[in-house]
């Protein structure tokens, strides 16, 4: 059996009490909470309404992309779905790259593998030799 619980120390609950006041007030005065209060719980581009627990779904993008620059009216915010985000993000990315002074900088590592790239060189004349064989 379990032994019955003893009432917590007052003072140590004003402490506790005190904690939890000041880690809310810091969570509310972050930009994502206070873009959560000014805008509805909709995605900006998708449409997509969020509530609840998906509301974790919903990120805040700084339009300018500085995360430094967080007015108080919200004017550099819109909230965005995880994929929207991701997206417009992704979009940036290429944006930035196409108006690099370096072509060098363009290159960009091919998102596909390619297992037999290089397979003719790597097998030489191999190829000729079973054609005649086969023929």
């Amino acid at each position: 059996m379990s032994k019955p619980r003893t009432p917590a120390d007052p003072e140590r609950r004003a402490r506790l009490q005190t904690e939890m006041q000041r880690d809310r007030d810091a969570r509310q005065t972050g930009y994502r909470e206070r873009a959560l209060r000014l805008f509805p719980h909709v995605c900006a581009r998708c449409g997509r309404a969020f509530d609840g627990k998906r509301l974790r779904e919903l990120d805040v993008h700084h339009r300018d992309h500085d995360h430094r620059n967080n007015p108080p009216d919200g004017s550099n915010w819109e909230l965005l779905c995880l994929y929207c985000h991701d997206n417009e993000h992704e979009t940036f990315r290429d944006k930035v790259l196409d108006h690099t002074s370096n072509p060098a900088d363009k290159t960009r590592p091919s998102p596909i593998a390619t297992p037999f790239a290089g397979l003719d060189a790597r097998l030489g004349n191999r190829a000729d030799s079973t054609e005649t064989h086969a023929g």
